[in-house]
Formats: C-alpha cells, structure tokens, sequence
C-alpha cells in the first residue's frame, strides 16, 4: 500500500508530469527538441539504442543521428508512448524510483494510419528523477528492458 505525505503526493505528481512530458517530447518532436522540453538533468543516464549515453549532450546526439538517419531513409517515424501502470517511490527527499509499463506504437511517415499497426514493443521502464535546487523535478536516469517487440 502506498502511503506519501501530503508533500509526497504533490511530488508524485510532479514526477508523472516530468515522464508525461518526455513522452509527449518523443512523440511530438522525435527527441529533437530534449533539451527544450527541459525533462532531462544535464548529467542524466540514459539507455537507447542499446547502449549507455552520459549527459544531456549524448541524448541529443543520439535523437540527432537517429533522425538523420531516418530522414536519408523512409523518413521521420510517428510514434505515441503509452504510460502505464506508473509507480512511484522515494529514496530521499529529493531522490524518486520510477517503473512503469511502455507501451510503444511507431510507423513511418505521418498518420492517421489506416492499416492494422500491432505494438512496436511493450517495456518494463525503469527511471530516476531528481529535483533540483529551483524545486524542478527531471529524469535522471532512463532504462528499459522489451518484454513483447515486433519481428
């Protein structure tokens, strides 16, 4: 049973909406545009790809490549991340334990899609998030394993 203090709960809170924003993030701007939705710390430990990237500056180049890459493909990808089953917890006053259920839809070119779209992958997501000195909470740490992922 999860019980917060009333400041707890206002920092629950805070937390979903710093993960909300990052997803909206991906799925509106393809992580273009990470450093102005201001969801990550500049020193943020985050797993894509399938490998560790150190710090904000690492993340973007990652987002920038992989659109690069995609647009001298088939082109950009349309995708929603779909946040479930999201828990909380502290390990300080300043320090919160993320997991979650990720489920991920992608396809290239932009939608509406008309044609059948399984899952790309559903993830058990694990995060970090810190609050700052300003009183901001950000993602300090992102992993995830795929549990289900299209062939």
């Amino acid at each position: 049973m999860a019980k917060f203090t009333p400041q707890q709960a206002a920092d629950v809170l805070a937390v979903k909406q710093v993960i909300y924003e990052w997803g909206d993030e991906l799925d509106i701007n393809n992580g273009l545009s990470m450093r102005e939705a201001d969801c990550l710390t500049e020193d943020v430990r985050y797993n894509v790809g399938g490998q560790w990237r150190e710090g904000l500056k690492a993340v973007e180049a990652f987002y920038q490549g992989r659109a690069e890459a995609m647009r001298a493909g088939a082109g950009l990808m349309t995708m929603r991340h779909i946040i479930t089953s999201l828990r909380v917890s502290f390990d300080g006053p300043d320090q919160a334990s993320v997991g979650y259920l990720l489920v991920f839809f992608a396809a290239q070119g932009d939608g509406p899609f008309d044609k059948y779209c399984d899952p790309l992958a559903v993830a058990d997501v694990r995060m970090e998030c810190r609050r700052d000195q300003e009183g901001e909470w950000r993602i300090s740490m992102f992993d995830s394993g795929q549990i289900f992922k299209r062939g």
